[in-house]
């Protein structure tokens, strides 16, 4: 099955090993910003907040900008010096020591980090056919979390809030990975660079972000990724710790679990579910995310019925929750990207990949906001019912997408 979703140019499966080196160091630092910001630098909880936040913000806010010079100038020139400037910031973080110099490295990141994932998935869609996306999307998350999940790994076993070097150590690491996947992309002269143009049908070859939302179908699978966001993936940092910590009453220890169980289903279920989903409709795939989505928040209410009645159970929702989700994870994973990439035209090939990104940055802020009060109202039940019917909605949006395309392999 590896080799199956493996692409066939050299060249991709390049930038899928970088993908995997920089994951990891990614996953060295991802759990740690907020606990390095209170307990080691001295931030106070609500400062800490806003550094991370104001992070989302300027990232979310110079998205829009990176498309529009992919497309102008090729993926290339712009996810090389986002990939320096990224390393240069997460090694800065090393060296804080006051909130304006938080908010000073955490800017820099975000300038870095607001261009990289569109710009990559613009060049591996260069670098694939229709045919072999869905594969190639769907291993490039798989090794992602795979990255993510050694550092995470690694990282517990390094650091120590008494002791900052240790901190200090992962944050180089991670500015370092940052430079292999930019290493590797120097060793691949010919890849990354402008699109030819290459008019489809009756489709625009040319325009803006005007010209991007004026495309019917993909207006629609944004829409559709809205919803399912929303409900789904901005859920995970705030929602679902905190039902699982508040109304479930599992210690944290449980999330932790709970997470890294979600990595592992996705790891060992990504290659099966490629297989599966080889010929099917790419919008009856989506339309199955949202019911799979939906299934796990309401293990995760059953979890918070149980409660401390039996505690064992109630972890073990709590985790079978986090399982069933990275299952969703998996499909949607590869056929999103895939279809967006299949709507998408050369000359705006990254203002497509550019505003499907910017789907989790908007949900990434409605999703924390709305979550808070609406699991402290009823016992949390507000919040389950929500998630869960905002997940069945996103799935009559994914099925109603099917009428407007008209091409086989794409719906």
């Amino acid at each position: 099955m590896l080799s199956r979703a493996l692409p066939r140019r050299p060249e991709a499966r390049r930038i899928l090993l970088g993908t995997l080196l920089s994951a990891v160091g990614r996953g060295l630092t991802l759990p740690f910003l907020f606990i390095y910001l209170t307990d080691v630098r001295g931030l106070t909880d609500a400062r800490a907040g806003l550094v991370i936040g104001w992070f989302g913000a300027v990232t979310l806010a110079l998205s829009p900008l990176g498309g529009t010079l992919i497309d102008r100038f090729g993926a290339r020139r712009v996810v090389l010096p986002c990939l320096l400037i990224e390393a240069v910031g997460t090694g800065s973080l090393a060296l804080v020591d006051s909130t304006a110099s938080a908010f000073a490295v955490m800017t820099l990141i975000a300038v870095g980090s607001s261009a990289i994932w569109s710009g990559q998935n613009t060049i591996l869609a260069s670098l694939t056919d229709d045919g072999e996306r869905q594969r190639v999307f769907g291993l490039n998350f798989a090794l992602l979390n795979l990255g993510i999940g050694i550092g995470g790994l690694t990282s517990g076993a390094i650091v120590d809030t008494g002791r900052p070097v240790t901190f200090q150590v992962i944050y180089l690491l991670d500015a370092v990975s940052y430079l292999m996947p930019a290493l590797l992309l120097l060793s691949l002269p010919h890849v990354g660079h402008r699109l030819a143009g290459r008019p489809t049908g009756d489709r625009p070859s040319a325009g803006g972000y005007l010209t991007v939302l004026r495309d019917r179908p993909f207006r629609r699978l944004v829409i559709f990724g809205l919803i399912l966001t929303t409900c789904g993936y901005a859920q995970i940092e705030v929602g679902f710790t905190a039902y699982a910590v508040r109304v479930v009453e599992v210690t944290p220890r449980v999330v932790a679990w709970a997470l890294a169980g979600n990595t592992v289903m996705i790891v060992l279920a990504q290659l099966l579910v490629l297989r599966r989903l080889e010929g099917r409709s790419r919008t009856g795939a989506l339309a199955m995310v949202g019911a799979v989505f939906a299934t796990a928040w309401l293990v995760l209410g059953a979890a918070g019925l149980v409660g401390t009645g039996n505690a064992l159970v109630a972890a073990i929702g709590v985790v079978t929750c986090a399982a069933i989700f990275g299952f969703g994870e998996t499909m949607l994973s590869p056929v999103m990207p895939a279809l967006a990439n299949a709507l998408a035209t050369d000359e705006l090939r990254g203002r497509y990949n550019a505003m499907s990104s910017m789907i989790f940055g908007i949900s990434g802020v409605i999703g924390p906001v709305t979550a808070g009060p609406l699991i402290g109202a009823a016992d949390g039940r507000i919040w389950v019912a929500s998630v869960v019917g905002g997940c069945l909605v996103a799935s009559v949006v994914a099925l109603s997408l099917r009428r407007l395309l008209t091409p086989a392999p794409v719906s």
